[in-house]
């Protein structure tokens, strides 16, 4: 039986001919994600900045630009309208999700800016109904952003913990740096493009950061086996044969997930676009570290190897076995 192929089992790349060239340019990046942050900024969304949101209910389908139009007539600043989908809702039940951005002078929405915006909504839909009225205060917002980036911070801080005591501390620290290179560049993207930030795409960058470190492990994981495996050959030829090997499935991975938020992007509205936005980033960025950042920083800090003699005679003989390292050995 025949099976599809998009990377032959065989292959043979250099990944790492120029890898200084890789690493300057994630270098680069990185130091314009965070000018853009520094100077830009984030458009932080209502979770973040405080305001109201107002769930509607109609009969007539929504309308989100006469919705929209009605709204900016009003002059109340930052707001965003989104219909919402359910495969439960019936034909008369078409939802709708009005979120209004407190503005800078301002505690909260005022209750006099809500019944503007419900009357502003009437007139476009004379039956609507507003099921719920939720608001968030800036303190609760400003609670929010702290726990967010903490959330971050502690996801990464365990994966340097997990790493470093299933591998060696060099495998740890190309892991972490990939993962904090694959975050920053995530937020400069947001900072540069000013797609809403709000806590859906934090738990994108806690998805990303899970992706990333799955195909680095797996990566690492064939190169522990190969520095047995290949105990005289250079590390830099372990590298590019152990990235070779896993190569199919890195790309294979990549592309089914690929199509699912392709997919999610297109038909899943705009309540979730910008967390499948940082999605679709954090594959190809979580690829490309896990091949060309981490494994590139494994080669820079080096991996100490001892075996005993009679194991390194045997390889020369062409008689050595995979097994284990011998006492004392750094894999």
């Amino acid at each position: 039986m025949r099976h599809l192929r998009l990377v032959k089992d065989d292959t043979s790349f250099d990944f790492f001919k120029h890898w200084k060239l890789w690493l300057g340019i994630s270098g680069v990046m990185l130091v314009l994600a965070m000018v853009s942050f520094g100077v830009r900024g984030l458009n932080y969304g209502i979770d973040f900045m405080g305001g109201t949101t107002i769930r509607t209910e109609s009969a007539q389908p929504v309308d989100v630009g006469a919705y929209r139009q009605a709204i900016d007539a009003l002059g109340i600043g930052d707001s965003t309208i989104s219909e919402v989908f359910d495969p439960s809702f019936g034909p008369e039940q078409n939802v709708a999700m009005v979120r209004i951005q407190a503005q800078d002078d301002e505690e909260a929405v005022t209750p006099e800016t809500i019944a503007a915006v419900e009357a502003a909504l009437q007139g476009v839909a004379p039956d609507i109904r507003f099921v719920s009225v939720e608001s968030v205060g800036p303190k609760v917002s400003g609670e929010l952003i702290q726990t967010a980036f903490l959330a971050v911070a502690l996801a990464i801080g365990a994966v340097l913990v997990y790493i470093w005591l299933r591998f060696e501390w060099q495998f740890a620290v190309g892991a972490v740096l990939a993962l904090v290179h694959d975050v920053l560049l995530t937020i400069g993207v947001f900072s540069e493009v000013g797609i809403r930030f709000d806590l859906s795409i934090i738990a994108a960058l806690l998805t990303i950061v899970g992706y990333s470190l799955n195909d680095t492990v797996v990566v690492f994981d064939r190169v522990r086996e190969n520095l047995i495996k290949y105990k005289k050959r250079p590390l830099k030829e372990v590298l590019n044969i152990s990235i070779n090997e896993t190569l199919s499935r890195t790309i294979m991975t990549s592309l089914t997930t690929l199509l699912a938020l392709f997919a999610l992007f297109a038909l899943g509205g705009d309540v979730i676009r910008g967390f499948v936005f940082a999605m679709i980033w954090g594959v190809f960025v979580g690829t490309y570290s896990s091949i060309f950042v981490a494994s590139a920083l494994l080669l820079w800090l080096g991996v100490k190897r001892d075996w005993s003699k009679p194991d390194a005679e045997a390889e020369a003989n062409g008689t050595s076995k995979a097994k284990g390292p011998s006492a004392g050995a750094s894999v």
